[in-house]
């Protein structure tokens, strides 16, 4: 007997947040990344703290006009809705009352065990969604990856990579595209 392929749904950005909306997935920390469901991996206590960390440094470089959300969805696409670690969008928080940022200037990843997949698939996915500055907190070899100009990449999972990577070490300082003035130690971001 032949067995017939396995056909995966596909979820719209909308669907899901109708069933977050609902209730479906309380208690479970799930993201829709390019139509999938994707169950979030468990947050130990140093992924914890470097989230913070890197939240506080965000906040001290920032001018008035832009805000820093942790771990709050993102409007990327209609097939995908992440919710990075930390993500900088313009203006004030009652703008996204109605809506998530469709936009945002920076998003941060900040990697233990989840290295690959926010090198490979979540910097496709932000690549693709326009995201100009990507920051990976490697917390594995304490350095920062800093991900920029997104392009076509026939080879990456959602078509879109990153054509400039840089790896930065203490002492070394890192400027966000979107706020020149705002120099930030790495050594502030591994904590």
């Amino acid at each position: 007997m032949a067995q017939l392929p396995l056909t995966q749904r596909r979820w719209t950005r909308a669907e899901y947040e109708r069933l977050v909306d609902l209730g479906a997935f309380r208690g479970e920390a799930v993201e829709l990344l390019g139509g999938q469901l994707i169950v979030a991996e468990p947050q130990g206590s140093y992924h914890a703290t470097a989230v913070g960390a890197v939240d506080d440094a965000l906040r001290a470089a920032l001018p008035s006009g832009w805000i820093v959300r942790t771990q709050m969805p993102i409007a990327l696409a209609d097939d995908s809705a992440p919710e990075p670690d930390i993500a900088v969008a313009p203006g004030t928080r009652t703008d996204y009352r109605d809506a998530h940022p469709a936009h945002p200037v920076l998003v941060v990843e900040v990697a233990e065990s989840s290295i690959d997949f926010d090198r490979r698939d979540k910097g496709s996915l932000y690549a693709r969604g326009g995201v100009r500055d990507y920051w990976i907190v490697n917390l594995v070899d304490r350095v920062l990856e800093v991900y920029r100009d997104p392009q076509p990449d026939e080879a990456a999972p959602y078509g879109w990579s990153y054509g400039a990577v840089e790896r930065l070490r203490p002492p070394a300082t890192v400027t966000p595209l979107a706020f020149p003035a705002g120099r930030i130690t790495v050594a502030d971001l591994l904590v």
